[in-house]
């Protein structure tokens, strides 16, 4: 009797946090990798950093388009804004890297705010082209204020640990991945997640049945970005170096294609995602170093592929895969029941 109110306190635990079992044994497995060959090697290890921070980038924008339906095309360009804030304190002012970490979240957040109340009453395709057009801009003051952020020559940014290893980055990153995760899985279950579903099926009858989309799109979109600034701390202390075509659009788009195979609206679908198609596209760029721009053709097709056969992405395809295997033992339920 106590070994099943045991399992059950795990499993509301579980719960809580937004987890499964087979969603804990997956995380299990991803701690381990770096000690399984052929991730041993350090390159292999960094790509395993990589993506992990492309998993994470995807779970956040997919909390804005999986959710009310706006695509921010400027995603990147919060998240570089909270990297050169925190490289900048770091680099000119002696501020500790730990510190700058968190610093990077109010910009990208205040920013993502005022972006939201500026765009968010906008329909359609304005409030993306606005998002993107502010991160145009971001990345223009960037490449210009040369004295602040050294432009296209790169700022030189203190590392967050004084080591040559990868191993402590990956399990800071894996931290603040699963921390991602979770905030995000919490507002989802939420009221405020309830809202989000509402507004991005049908604004006007949310509006009518009382909800005010403006003020909940600007949460949704406040939040996102300032998970994006954090992130950008995290990558600005993590390479070393940072220029200004972090904020580029091509790397939002890279964003995009790992959500939207994901799947929209899953959270967990992109981070799922994220790891095998980043270290593939690594080895696309590896092997085929003489066709420079080949990744963006292989995002176009990956999107092509996924809209046309599988608009629900890799958590549709999973979820269609557990009820197949859920149906017949429930049926074999109902039959013994009858």
């Amino acid at each position: 009797m106590s070994d099943r109110k045991d399992v059950s306190g795990v499993q509301k635990f579980l719960d809580q946090l937004g987890l499964t079992p087979l969603g804990v044994l997956c995380l299990v497995v991803l701690a381990a990798l770096p000690f399984i060959p052929p991730f041993t090697k350090e390159y292999l290890r960094r790509w395993l950093i990589m993506a992990i921070l492309l998993g994470s980038q995807s779970m956040a924008f997919d909390f804005t388009a999986g959710y009310i339906g706006i695509v921010n095309f400027g995603f990147c360009a919060f998240m570089g804004l909270g990297a050169y804030t925190s490289a900048v304190l770091a680099a000119k002012a002696g501020v500790s890297p730990w510190f700058g970490l968190f610093i990077s979240i109010p910009p990208a957040a205040l920013l993502g705010f005022l972006t939201g109340v500026l765009t968010l009453r906008l329909r359609g395709i304005f409030a993306a082209v606005m998002a993107w057009f502010v991160g145009l801009a971001l990345m223009g003051i960037t490449i210009k204020w040369v004295k602040v952020t050294e432009g296209p020559l790169g700022l030189n940014t203190p590392a967050l640990l004084k080591t040559t290893s990868n191993l402590p980055y990956f399990y800071i990153i894996l931290v603040m991945m699963l921390v991602v995760y979770i905030v995000l899985k919490k507002v989802v279950r939420s009221p405020f997640g309830l809202a989000f579903r509402a507004i991005g099926q049908n604004m006007e009858a949310a509006r009518t049945s009382g909800i005010n989309p403006t003020r909940y799109r600007i949460f949704n979109f406040t939040l996102s970005c300032a998970i994006a600034g954090w992130l950008g701390g995290f990558y600005a202390h993590y390479l070393g170096v940072l220029m200004p075509d972090v904020m580029s659009t091509a790397k939002t788009i890279e964003v995009l294609v790992v959500a939207y195979i994901g799947g929209r609206g899953s959270i967990w679908g992109g981070l799922f995602a994220a790891i095998p198609f980043f270290i593939a596209m690594e080895l696309v760029r590896s092997s085929l170093s003489n066709l420079p721009g080949l990744n963006l053709i292989l995002y176009g097709l990956f999107l092509i592929v996924i809209m046309i056969y599988y608009p629900g992405g890799v958590a549709n395809i999973y979820q269609t895969l557990v009820s197949r295997v859920k149906n017949p033992f429930i049926r074999r339920l109902v039959n013994r029941n009858v």
